[in-house]
């Protein structure tokens, strides 16, 4: 894997993001998603490689929350906290224009960022991205509905993640044991707020709004985020593309690296 620089930026209320990059060109900013464990790096390890050997500069930052940044206790984790603290870090970072990349709730707050700062955001590419239903669709999804429930109780285990990883994919033998222990020693460090409290609104009313050129994925199998989903933006923006995929659960950029990547990749350059 490319060398990978990381750099911590103080943002609002004291907390502090850690940014990860790695490759130079036109900035693409990938927003990883929720759940135990996440991180930047960690969700994207598959598709670095491709966008640095096609030229780009890739930001893997770590939401506040997650990986190695703050995680603060007592609060509620909504998307514009998630938004705010992620723009004022990426600012510092240097970043004044980017491709911005999400999946699930990265997805919710690359929208978020999108409607607020239009002129920050080049183009969009989502795979399965939240906050376009209401809150109660999303937790009645049974790999929500299991997440929430295996992470909020006491003696959240290394088996706990291993199963709610392997819920991120329709096959599980793409999950490996170090990913798996990898994220439960991140899981360990985080809150219960980070789930529990979280709030983010139902966005679908402002997908009009966007005008910048969209590509979305989604898998036909995602117990997460319903598929249906990209039928909200088919519907809605002026310029946008989906593909689905059957037999691939959440993670289609860990599922279908390859053409994932290829695809975005030719997105990209036009």
């Amino acid at each position: 894997m490319s060398d990978i620089v990381t750099r911590r930026h103080k943002v609002r209320d004291g907390h502090e993001i850690c940014v990860n990059e790695t490759g130079s060109g036109p900035a693409v900013v990938f927003i990883h998603g929720s759940g135990p464990g996440a991180s930047g790096v960690s969700n994207f390890r598959l598709n670095i490689e491709a966008f640095v050997a096609a030229g780009y500069r890739i930001i893997l930052p770590d939401l506040i929350g997650y990986g190695a940044s703050s995680k603060p206790e007592g609060i509620d984790y909504t998307l514009d906290l998630f938004a705010d603290t992620l723009m004022d870090a990426l600012k510092a970072h240097g970043v004044d224009r980017a491709t911005l990349v999400g999946n699930s709730l990265g997805g919710g707050i690359a929208l978020q960022i999108a409607l607020d700062a239009p002129s920050f955001v080049d183009r969009l590419i989502l795979m399965s991205p939240g906050c376009i239903e209401e809150r109660e669709i999303y937790f009645a999804m049974p790999g929500i509905a299991r997440m929430v429930s295996d992470f909020g109780g006491p003696d959240f285990s290394i088996e706990d993640q291993k199963r709610l990883v392997s819920n991120l994919v329709y096959d599980p033998s793409q999950i490996s044991d170090a990913l798996i222990a990898e994220r439960f020693a991140v899981a360990r460090t985080q809150p219960k707020d980070v789930l529990a409290r979280m709030r983010t609104p139902n966005l679908a009313p402002r997908l009009a709004e966007l005008a910048m050129p969209i590509l979305g994925f989604w898998g036909l199998q995602d117990q997460f985020l319903p598929a249906s989903g990209a039928n909200r933006f088919l519907e809605a923006c002026v310029d946008a593309r989906f593909m689905t995929f059957n037999k691939v659960g959440h993670w289609v950029q860990v599922e279908r690296a390859v053409e994932f990547n290829r695809y975005s990749v030719e997105f990209l350059r036009g």
